[in-house]
């Protein structure tokens, strides 16, 4: 059975929801057992993830940067980095931002419409944008569902990627 973590930092609830949809998507996957982590319990348990196939990472974008909480499980992972512990794992990552530009200051769902999967036009990751709105009414429903299926593509990769290895 394929193990994937997600571990996400959510600074106002945002992200939150958009990691548990990547999770509910990963989840989905026969044969992939899946956990859902914040930053401050991966770094607490951060020799367990020595055993997990898969890793999705997500925080919010803050100033066009992962926030500072992402940042410390980051540098916690250093000593992994050096001793390749988490070498030949699949990761994956996705992020909420205020707006699909990061320069204009919006309070309400603009672009390409709410129930538009992909909308932030992302080819690296699962993209999510909240206006200043709160949790609930945001991130919409298209960007969810895009992180739904990010989760659920990742776990489906970690399944090949397993099978391939033990071929």
């Amino acid at each position: 059975m394929a193990t994937l973590h997600t571990i996400y930092h959510s600074g106002f609830g945002h992200t939150k929801l958009q990691a548990q949809s990547v999770h509910h998507g990963a989840s989905s996957v026969s044969g992939v057992q899946t956990h859902l982590w914040t930053v401050e319990e991966a770094i607490s348990r951060i020799n367990d993830l020595d055993q997990t196939d898969a890793m999705i990472f997500g925080c919010p974008t803050y100033m066009g940067s992962m926030s500072a909480e992402m940042k410390k499980f980051v540098e916690a992972s250093a000593s992994k980095w050096f001793t390749q512990a988490w070498k030949d794992k699949i990761a994956g990552a996705f992020t909420n931002s205020s707006n699909f530009s990061g320069e204009e200051y919006l309070q309400r769902i603009e672009g390409p419409g709410p129930d538009a999967w992909n909308r932030s036009s992302s080819s690296i990751g699962a993209m999510a944008s909240s206006f200043g709105l709160e949790p609930g009414q945001a991130p919409s429903i298209g960007d969810l569902e895009t992180a739904e299926a990010y989760g659920r593509r990742i776990a489906e990769i970690t399944v090949r990627w397993l099978k391939g290895k033990s071929v």
